[in-house]
């Protein structure tokens, strides 16, 4: 949505202080001043003023909000604000316009007064704007901020985001018990928030969640705080009701008190700083609305529009529009610059509680007594959206930079929605009373405060609980005690868990080496089986020979045997014949071949062995084939066994992740504890001189 351009160009505007100077200069009758006589306004420059400028001046006709007929209306100024800056020429818009400096030059369209008369009017703001001759000087204070005014940007600043350096974390007071979280900010750049404790700030590092530094208030209770866009600076306001009520301005890296506004009667109950760090906005019992000037601390304009005590204040971020809201159900928004009424936004039926813009300014969110959040476009000034967020009664509200909003209430349950309404997380209920609320962008932290006085942080993701904050901390011995028990607890607890993380662990180691043994038990029975299998092979071609050698010597001992016999039949032949002649030879033929008979038996005698040795062996061979390929296949099912034992299942592996995570988990919560307590060690050694001093 797009702000009204008309409307935010008019609030820079300064009401023309324009005057009709008719009357002729002969007709001035002031005193001239001696020359050790002080111009004050009752005597010298009244009737200037009032020959010159009441025309267009007066009580009945004060053209831009302007009266210059009487000293206090002089002063106060215009619609535009102050006119006159005692002791400041050049800061004066009144002597801008008559020494024709700027425009609409007085008087409009004619000659520049003579400067005899304009000397009586320098002189009596150079002297200090005197209101009788027996006044003192109202000089111009000195700006107190030690930064510049800075440049309104939505972006993150360049540079490291202020942290508190080298702060006491000491508490000013410890009381019985915490006070209800009265206020609560965090930093829009760094891990720090603001607590408001008895009479002092408690300034929280969300990275370890400890103490980062005490700022004392000891102006009262604290009802308001606010860093600046920018983080560098940290608002708190409070005070003692129906007695007084003060703002300080701390410097969030020194802890130093930069600024102080707002001398009130009563007690100050919300304010806020603008983007630029030029103004201070504030709002209590008394129904009025005040904006001063952080160059002077001087009040520029008040705004009286609501009927009963204000409760919320806060600039949009573009320094452009001021919202206000009452304990009645008074909505209202201001042009920042001017203080004119910008929007009543009519809507809520109880008190408003809290309020907050959106990054772009063109969007405020409300929350209220009457349970709802409302959204409201500064287009128009129309209500966007509404919606019942806590029951019994919404107690603040924060939007965060990507556009939801975190909320909390009297249903003790603080909440995150997005713009339409719908709930997006709902956190644990606190243990009473839901008070404050506001979102760590750094740490993506909901920290919400209840009457008790705890501060719960929630993870802005998943609802989580991720700590607790204290408006009553202990001393730094007894914060030191506690933390040295908690980091000797909590290296216990990480001792333990990494046992026990071990000993899972060693199971599956175990079970992984086991695995690996009955690998490769496996693979050696699968290779005596292969070598088994070779040697019955080498069995089987073995016997084949040998029976093809009892093959051959049978056939040889049939060749003798037939040999021999044909021997003997010719030896018996020679023998019954006449002629003996051919007996030796025939005889000598048989015993050859009787001989080579015998041989021939013999061999196969020994092939007859050879072949039974040989059939023994192929015997032997398929036993032990048969023996190894049994136990390959026993020990390949033992293998698998444990392979599939080794291998974790999806809920071992679960545990052991598990078991891992609480171990890494209480591991680095030891090392934060025992960072927590070399913290606090070298606070408590930390010289006094350190302390942040009550002013």
């Amino acid at each position: 949505m797009t702000v009204r351009k008309s409307s935010r160009q008019m609030l820079f505007s300064l009401g023309a202080l324009v005057a009709l100077l008719t009357v002729p200069l002969d007709s001035v009758h002031s005193e001239e001043a001696k020359p050790d006589e002080k111009v004050n306004f009752q005597d010298h420059v009244l009737p200037i003023f009032r020959a010159k400028c009441g025309t267009c001046h007066s009580a009945g006709q004060a053209k831009g909000g302007l009266v210059l007929e009487s000293f206090a209306a002089a002063i106060q100024g215009g619609a535009s604000g102050a006119v006159v800056e005692p002791g400041d020429l050049d800061g004066s818009r009144l002597w801008a316009l008559v020494a024709h400096k700027e425009q609409p030059a007085m008087p409009p369209k004619e000659p520049k007064l003579p400067d005899e008369t304009l000397a009586v009017i320098q002189k009596w703001i150079e002297q200090g704007a005197l209101e009788t001759k027996d006044s003192q000087p109202k000089v111009k204070k000195k700006a107190q901020f030690s930064l510049s005014p800075t440049d309104i940007s939505g972006d993150k600043p360049a540079g490291p985001p202020p942290m508190p350096e080298n702060l006491s974390t000491e508490p000013l007071t410890v009381s019985p018990r915490g006070n209800a979280v009265t206020a609560l900010a965090a930093s829009p750049w760094a891990p720090l928030a603001a607590v408001a404790g008895h009479k002092q700030v408690l300034l929280y590092n969300l990275d370890d969640q400890t103490l980062a530094g005490v700022l004392p208030y000891p102006e009262g209770t604290i009802h308001v705080l606010r860093f600046s866009r920018n983080g560098s600076l940290l608002l708190a306001g409070g005070g003692r009701g129906g007695q007084s009520g003060r703002v300080i301005v701390f410097d969030v890296k020194s802890g130093s008190r930069v600024f102080e506004v707002g001398a009130e009667p009563d007690v100050v109950l919300a304010a806020d700083i603008s983007p630029n760090h030029g103004q201070i906005a504030l709002g209590g019992p008394k129904k009025m609305v005040r904006v001063y000037s952080t160059a002077d601390g001087e009040q520029l304009f008040e705004m009286k529009k609501h009927t009963d005590w204000i409760t919320a204040v806060e600039f949009s971020p573009d320094g452009v529009l001021l919202a206000t809201g009452d304990r009645g159900n008074g909505l209202v928004v201001w042009e920042a610059n001017t203080g004119r009424e910008f929007y009543v936004l009519n809507g809520h039926g109880a008190g408003v509680t809290g309020l907050s813009w959106r990054v772009d300014a063109n969007v405020l969110a409300s929350a209220s007594e009457d349970t709802t959040v409302r959204l409201w476009e500064m287009t128009n000034g129309t209500q966007v959206k509404a919606w019942g967020a806590h029951g019994g009664g919404a107690s603040a509200v924060w939007f965060l930079r990507d556009g939801r909003l975190a909320s909390n209430g009297r249903d003790r349950v603080s909440r995150l929605w997005d713009q339409n309404g719908a709930q997006v997380l709902a956190f644990a209920a606190h243990n009473d009373l839901g008070m404050k609320v506001a979102f760590s962008e750094t740490s993506n932290l909901v920290l919400a405060g209840d009457w008790t006085g705890a501060v719960r942080l929630f993870d802005g993701k998943d609802g989580t609980e991720r700590g607790t904050l204290v408006t009553n901390p202990a001393p730094i011995a007894a914060r030191l005690d506690a933390a040295v028990k908690a980091a000797e607890a909590a290296k216990a607890a990480a001792d333990q868990a990494a046992a026990q993380l071990a000993a899972a662990q060693k199971v599956v180691d175990d079970k992984k080496a086991a695995a690996e043994a009955a690998v490769k038990a496996s693979t050696d029975a699968q290779g005596a089986a292969t070598t088994a299998q070779t040697g019955k092979a080498d069995a089987d071609k073995l016997l084949v020979a040998k029976v093809d050698l009892l093959k051959s010597t049978e056939t040889a001992i049939a060749g003798s045997t037939v040999a021999v016999e044909k021997a003997r039949q010719e030896k018996e032949a020679v023998e019954k014949a006449e002629d003996k002649t051919d007996l030796p030879a025939k005889t000598q033929a048989l015993e050859a071949a009787e001989k080579s008979l015998a041989t021939a038996k013999k061999a196969m005698e020994a092939a007859a062995q050879e072949k039974g040795a040989a059939e023994k062996a192929i015997v032997d061979a398929d036993a032990k084939v048969k023996a190894t390929i049994d136990a390959a296949t026993a020990t390949k099912a033992v293998a698998d066994n444990a392979i599939a034992e080794a291998n974790p299942t999806p809920e071992m592996t679960k545990a052991i992740e598990q078991a891992a995570a609480v171990s890494k988990q209480a591991t680095d919560h030891a090392t934060v504890k025992q960072a927590v307590v070399a913290k606090v060690t070298t606070e408590k050694n930390r010289p006094a001189a350190n302390a942040v001093a009550t002013p």
